[in-house]
């Protein structure tokens, strides 16, 4: 005669426990293995960054520490630790601060100034054909002109040398900011656009519910390369007719023969740059949490 134990069935012995029943406790690092796993691209991605930072650093102590010459000459280029020196005692000094500080406020005003204007005229030069026709001949012809060509001109334009720099900082990042959001719309998918009039969408909330959302990815792709171009007109125009901004810092130790200076304003407007497209990518993700996705 068989005993209970052999008769219970499968489904029985696989029935979930008691609601009193004691839950077996998990592994050990459980949590931190599947935060590393969810993580393992991030953390490959820092890790070699990080890698290639300490190689270039090394790199650059021994170029600078031999004085070689192959082609380019590293004998009066500053070893990294004269710039960390000369960093140490930046961070202590008001005057690299204020620097700073006007160079972030006018990279402020000229790429917001930019970023108001540029997106919603691109926007409706996507969708209205006469618009496009009579503003965007007169945007190519300007736009090839570099950003230093215009430092006279915005002299003459602008009263004092803060509004003609803002002037140049603002032009430097408006046409990639008008350029990019201008493709966005002209890749929106039509079919999008018939579905939505199919249900009765009006003009409004189709350029809000369609037109908008489509080009929000070729608009941030258009901030964040309006951002690079700021930086390098911004520092272009504080070298030529700025008194003060991490341009003219950098452009007054040369002046000195300040080399460790030097490499210190070109590695701050790196920081900056960087840290400013990082807030765009930051603001996109959020905007765009699909793309994240």
């Amino acid at each position: 005669m068989n005993s209970p134990a052999l008769m219970t069935s499968p489904d029985q012995a696989a029935a979930p426990a008691a609601p009193g029943a004691a839950i077996p406790p998990r592994r050990p690092g459980a949590r931190a293995v599947r935060w590393f796993r969810l993580n393992q691209d991030r953390m490959r991605s820092l890790l070699i960054g990080t890698v290639s930072l300490l190689l270039f650093l090394i790199a650059w102590h021994l170029l600078t520490t031999y004085r070689v010459v192959f082609f380019v000459r590293f004998t009066n280029v500053p070893a990294p630790l004269a710039v960390y020196a000369s960093f140490t005692k930046a961070i202590h000094d008001p005057h690299f601060l204020m620097h700073v500080v006007l160079s972030c406020r006018r990279i402020f005003v000229g790429f917001s100034l930019a970023a108001v204007v540029g997106v919603p005229l691109g926007l409706i030069m996507g969708r209205f054909r006469l618009i496009h026709e009579a503003v965007f001949p007169v945007a190519e012809v300007l736009r090839p002109i570099p950003a230093i060509a215009w430092v006279p001109m915005a002299i003459m334009l602008w009263p004092t040398n803060e509004q003609s720099i803002v002037f140049i900082t603002f032009l430097g990042s408006f046409f990639p900011i008008l350029v990019n959001t201008l493709h966005g719309m002209t890749l929106v998918d039509p079919v999008l656009v018939r579905a939505a009039k199919c249900l009765g969408a009006r003009e409004s909330a189709i350029f809000r519910e369609v037109y908008f959302p489509a080009s929000l990815p070729h608009i941030f792709t258009g901030l964040t390369v309006g951002m690079g171009v700021a930086w390098v007109s911004l520092i272009a125009a504080e070298m030529i007719s700025g008194q003060f901004g991490i341009g003219y810092f950098t452009w007054e130790a040369y002046s000195l023969v300040q080399y460790a200076d030097i490499a210190l304003g070109m590695i701050a407007i790196g920081v900056l740059g960087l840290g400013s497209s990082l807030v765009i990518r930051t603001a996109g993700q959020m905007v765009m949490p699909w793309r994240s996705r």
